[in-house]
């Protein structure tokens, strides 16, 4: 039994890291969309009442995210074409973490981009806007957003950890993720 469950664990490292160099391969040649969930954070969950302007009342990056933000940073500089465009949701981790892995590239806030509304019309109109970012992309660099779990579940129907990319493009009202790059 010891030994199916170790083959079973080795199988899905092996995969992950497949999947990882397939992600570094499409990104190489720039020109892609990458979906990146914030690095890890201390908590579970944001408290009841988030105000975007003090950190204090949102969950943050621990320590051990913003080692994980910073070899985001260093990977991308030596493994893909470079950030042409980085934006990211005005969260606190969000911001920290572009900061910390792309510093030199100013990252810009877009709202549309935070958690999702609770509000389902605004929601929708949040998606929209972040579907129609992506649509309009055309750079030979890489555009990179740093988002939360909700929103990438919303736009590829698919789950991120923390600290990990999606390579995606438009497939119609979702996106298609062609590729995905897991930060340790």
């Amino acid at each position: 039994m010891f030994r199916v469950a170790a083959a079973l664990i080795l199988l899905v490292l092996a995969t992950a890291a497949e999947a990882t160099e397939a992600g570094w391969a499409l990104l190489r040649d720039g020109g892609h969309v990458v979906l990146l969930r914030h690095a890890m954070t201390a908590g579970s969950a944001d408290p009841a009442k988030v105000d975007l302007d003090d950190c204090r009342s949102q969950r943050n990056l621990s320590e051990r995210g913003r080692q994980q933000a910073r070899k985001m940073g260093a990977l991308f500089a030596a493994r893909a074409a470079g950030i042409e465009l980085a934006l990211a949701s005005r969260y606190c981790r969000t911001m920290e973490t572009a900061r910390l892995a792309f510093g030199e590239r100013p990252t810009e806030a877009f709202e549309a981009l935070d958690v999702p509304s609770s509000d389902p019309t605004e929601a929708e109109a949040q998606k929209a806007a972040v579907m129609k970012e992506i649509s309009g992309f055309r750079g030979s660099g890489n555009m990179v957003m740093v988002t939360h779990l909700e929103n990438i579940t919303a736009l590829t129907g698919q789950s991120a950890r923390e600290g990990e990319a999606l390579i995606v493009r438009p497939d119609g009202e979702t996106l298609h993720v062609l590729g995905r790059i897991v930060f340790n």
